[in-house]
């Protein structure tokens, strides 16, 4: 799968916007994607694209929002920009279920960057790193002393997280 690119779907699964893999992974084929397979039932495609992955991604998006009625942003990455994100990942790994890699759709501009480092986070920690967000949660992500929410809306990119073991997961089924 050396043209093989990881989707990752924001939001899925949560909050009333269910969409079953099994379906995802049909509307990756029926858009002439290859090798597709899923992981987990939180938006996780691996597949090689028909063409160009960047409109990959917004045909998903298209296909998601016409067979489900809600819009949910796709952002993609190849395998070692997901190797290179993870052996970026800028904090000591004391569990790896409160170490995450937010992928984004977009680097944020350093003013954005700088917004978001006015809210305070306790003793979480976060940093961006190109195209990726990399945060350590002190006592889980379902305990958060940052306030993420805020901390996207202040960098103005969309993004979707997954800790480090489903993103080791992901490497080693896309091998």
């Amino acid at each position: 799968m050396s043209k093989a690119r990881l989707y990752f779907i924001r939001a899925i699964n949560v909050g009333g916007a269910s969409l079953p893999m099994a379906e995802l992974r049909s509307i990756a084929v029926t858009l002439g994607a290859t090798g597709v397979q899923t992981y987990i039932a939180s938006g996780n495609l691996l597949c090689v694209p028909p063409d160009d992955a960047d409109a990959f991604e917004r045909q998903l998006e298209r296909a998601i929002k016409d067979q489900f009625g809600f819009f949910r942003e796709v952002i993609s990455r190849s395998r070692p920009e997901v190797q290179a994100a993870l052996a970026a990942y800028p904090f000591n790994v004391l569990n790896p279920k409160f170490s995450y890699i937010t992928f984004l759709q977009s680097q944020p501009t350093p003013d954005a960057v700088a917004r978001a480092r006015t809210f305070d986070t306790g003793a979480d920690q976060w940093e961006v790193i190109g195209r990726e967000m990399h945060i350590r949660y002190e006592d889980g992500a379902g305990r958060p002393q940052m306030k993420d929410a805020s901390i996207m809306r202040a960098l103005a990119v969309a993004g979707t997280a997954r800790n480090l073991n489903t993103v080791r997961k992901l490497l080693s089924i896309s091998e």
